[in-house]
């Protein structure tokens, strides 16, 4: 009785977190993770009443709870987060023919069905995850390389016709060359703050938050305030049903790629649906809205389910590694607990999402958006103050400044990622350090 009066107390705790989640997820520019680090701190000094395994329950649930509703502002106020952004074109078409909430929901849909399939899945990762770590942990520096290889390459010259031959060729190497740079930047910034950061060491867990910020939601904020104009009225009813068909193999394929990104190191939720739609030849809007939303929470959600895993060690995401500092789940009871919680924080957060779409759908055309982008703009620049200081706002105007250049010539702004991709992937097939070295950072 005592045992199952602890473990209801978890599941309350997670569920708590899913709501907090749910409400982080409003904020633009704010990632759960940094909240997470902010938490973590508060713990080690006994200032929240919540540790170890309460914590990590709390967690999980607030991760669920984000992943599931910052849809919100990544369709309605055009700020996305790194598993969200390759989603924008899809959503913001819906969002400007009045069915901004249809496209929450196709999202949001994605999402529920990737928890139902991390749920179901959930008695075989042990047994799956084992053999498959194994393979692919030799490989994994050149399957990085490749990766990085079909992002660039995936980016598709855009010109006209009907120019003449040497202007064609300037303005598809105009589109081309901006995917390019934009990746390099973003890699060398990424070198700066792996090796040299100029944050400082209490602050270390939020390193990379103000690159986030500026190159995945500032750039959409400051597009809104200076072109932005006001959606028109928007469809508050939600789809009466989502084809089952779409809905199967768009989760599926969403799931696949996530998981994929969640075993595989610095590939993210973005990336792993990317390639997971190409596998699978996504041919509509609708499928690829579905396909990212299960993706995006696959990724943020399995890989700090495989933290769970007993005897695993398997450590994947922001997420999972800040919580292994000061905590390990250990035994197959903690791993089920965890299994209900992200059923209960997921059946929840899908509830709070449905209400919020069209809340959202109601408010976004009587509201300026672009007192909208100024409030979150300001969101952003104090979030970023409060954790980083002044150190972190130069980081996060130098990131912005790279995050406008595929905003401003039209290119995938998932090239981003090069803050990330660049420095890790050299540093697993071991040219990192050299590269470090000549570039005075060393």
């Amino acid at each position: 009785m005592a045992n199952l009066a602890a473990d209801l107390t978890l599941l309350g705790i997670a569920l708590a977190g899913a709501l907090v989640g749910c409400g982080l997820a409003l904020l633009p520019g704010l990632h759960v993770f940094n909240v997470a680090g902010l938490a973590l701190a508060l713990s080690a000094r006994d200032a929240i009443g919540l540790a170890d395994q309460a914590l990590a329950m709390f967690l999980l649930g607030a991760l669920v709870g984000w992943a599931m509703v910052n849809v919100i502002p990544a369709v309605f106020l055009f700020a996305p987060d790194d598993a969200n952004v390759i989603v924008v074109l899809p959503t913001t078409k819906y969002l400007m023919r009045g069915r901004g909430a249809e496209a929450v929901m196709l999202v949001g849909a994605g999402s529920l069905g990737a928890l139902v399939g991390l749920v179901l899945l959930s008695p075989l990762l042990d047994e799956v995850l084992r053999p498959l770590r194994a393979i692919i942990q030799p490989h994994t520096g050149w399957m990085l390389v490749a990766i990085i290889a079909f992002l660039l390459l995936g980016e598709w010259p855009r010109a006209d016709d009907l120019a003449p031959p040497m202007r064609r060729l300037a303005s598809a190497w105009g589109y081309l060359g901006a995917g390019l740079l934009t990746f390099v930047l973003s890699g060398l910034l990424g070198f700066v703050l792996f090796y040299r950061s100029p944050i400082a060491v209490e602050s270390a867990f939020v390193n990379l938050m103000p690159a986030f910020i500026g190159l995945f939601a500032v750039p959409g904020l400051l597009q809104i305030l200076l072109f932005g104009a006001k959606p028109p009225p928007q469809i508050t009813a939600l789809p009466a049903e989502i084809e089952p068909r779409l809905l199967l193999r768009g989760s599926l394929t969403g799931l696949s790629g996530g998981l994929f990104a969640a075993v595989l190191p610095v590939v993210t939720g973005g990336i792993g649906g990317l390639l997971a739609g190409h596998a699978t030849a996504q041919w509509n809007d609708r499928l690829f809205m579905i396909s990212l939303g299960a993706s995006k929470v696959a990724y943020y959600v399995g890989s700090l389910l495989l933290l769970f895993v007993p005897g695993l060690t398997l450590t994947r995401g922001g997420m999972a590694w800040m919580l292994s500092s000061v905590y390990v789940p250990y035994g197959w009871r903690s791993y089920w607990l965890a299994v209900a919680g992200i059923a209960l924080a997921g059946a929840v957060a899908f509830v709070v999402l449905v209400v919020l779409a069209r809340a959202a759908a109601k408010l976004v055309s009587r509201l300026d958006v672009k007192w909208i982008a100024v409030g979150s703009l300001g969101v952003a620049v104090v979030v970023t103050l409060a954790f980083t200081g002044a150190a972190g706002l130069i980081i996060m105007l130098v990131a912005t400044t790279v995050g406008l250049i595929p905003v401003i010539v039209g290119g995938r702004r998932l090239n981003c990622l090069g803050v990330l991709l660049l420095p890790i992937t050299l540093n697993v097939i071991g040219v990192g350090p050299a590269v470090a070295r000549w570039l005075g950072l060393l």
